[in-house]
């Protein structure tokens, strides 16, 4: 009996130096996984707290989200001023005339068109009338505006006309020669328009024009306008002369307003052989009807 109590007594010292020990290494062993994850948590890598900056930025939607109706967006009365109808119409065919041919399109919120024709034994008249609105597929790179202004540079680009912008500051060695009328203005090149033909000079050779003979009308040629939308171009374009056939004249003015694109073109073409259409009266009329269609959509 002694020997086993004397058993028990060392069995007993023995497991109150062990289970100590053992608790020890199970608290440090917890504390090490505790220091890696926090390790782990503060390096390099990503971590679960978001910044409000690191959400992308979405631009706002364009300010318009649907298209007019192209054959109703000039008034009758413009329409009439721009297309003189031929005499042996009757009214009702007349109102037809007018009411104009729209073009065939899939989605009519994003590219409408509408044209009109009129023939009369002096001329024949062309008008186009067209809308596009412009949309950005991914708005936290570019928005509605940025991409429609896209596709007006583009066709600015197509129509070979300036990009307005600050004008470039001569080099200091260049010595450009003084000419008698001034110089020209910024943004403009020294080539006439495409399809025009240069003014005549009174410096060229030749004998003088007599006194009291009708001049030419001046040739206002292709440009980039000011005070129709956000941006706006004029391109004018006038065929070949030609021995029996009349020159055709074709106004194309082109308008960003917002995400839209707007387009006139206004053609005419006489019948005459040698005719020639004034551009003052021809872009006038176009310049007008974009105007009424930018104050359309401002509305």
């Amino acid at each position: 009996m002694q020997r086993k109590a004397a058993v028990r007594r060392v069995r007993v010292r023995v497991r109150s130096r062990v289970l100590p020990g053992i608790a020890t290494l199970i608290a440090l062993a917890a504390g090490t996984a505790g220091l890696a994850g926090c390790t782990s948590g503060s390096g390099g890598g990503t971590t679960s707290d978001s910044k409000p900056g690191d959400t992308p930025v979405t631009a706002p939607a364009g300010k318009y989200r649907s298209l007019p109706s192209p054959c109703k967006a000039a008034d009758g009365k413009r329409l009439r001023a721009m297309l003189p109808p031929p005499d042996s119409l009757t009214s009702e065919q007349r109102e037809r005339l007018y009411v104009g041919t729209a073009d065939t399109s899939y989605d009519g919120d994003r590219h409408v068109g509408c044209r009109w024709t009129t023939q009369t034994p002096g001329e024949t008249r062309l008008l186009y009338v067209g809308f596009e609105r412009v949309v950005s597929y991914d708005r936290t790179a570019a928005s509605d505006d940025d991409k429609a202004r896209q596709v007006y540079v583009r066709q600015l680009t197509d129509a070979k006309l300036p990009f307005p912008g600050p004008t470039a500051i001569p080099s200091p060695t260049a010595s450009p020669t003084a000419s008698p009328t001034g110089t020209r203005a910024a943004g403009s090149t020294a080539t006439p328009a495409a399809g025009t033909s240069p003014a005549p000079s009174a410096s060229t050779g030749g004998s003088p024009s007599p006194s009291g003979s009708p001049s030419a009308p001046p040739e206002l040629g292709s440009r980039v306008l000011e005070d129709l939308g956000n941006e706006a171009f004029l391109d004018d374009k006038l065929s070949a002369a030609g021995a029996t056939a009349a020159q055709a004249r074709n106004v194309r003015i082109v308008f960003r307003t917002s995400n839209v694109i707007v387009t006139v073109e206004y053609g005419v073409q006489p019948s005459a052989p040698g005719a020639v259409p004034p551009s003052t009266e021809t872009q006038d009329k176009a310049r007008q009807l974009a105007q009424a269609l930018a104050e359309r959509f401002s509305d």
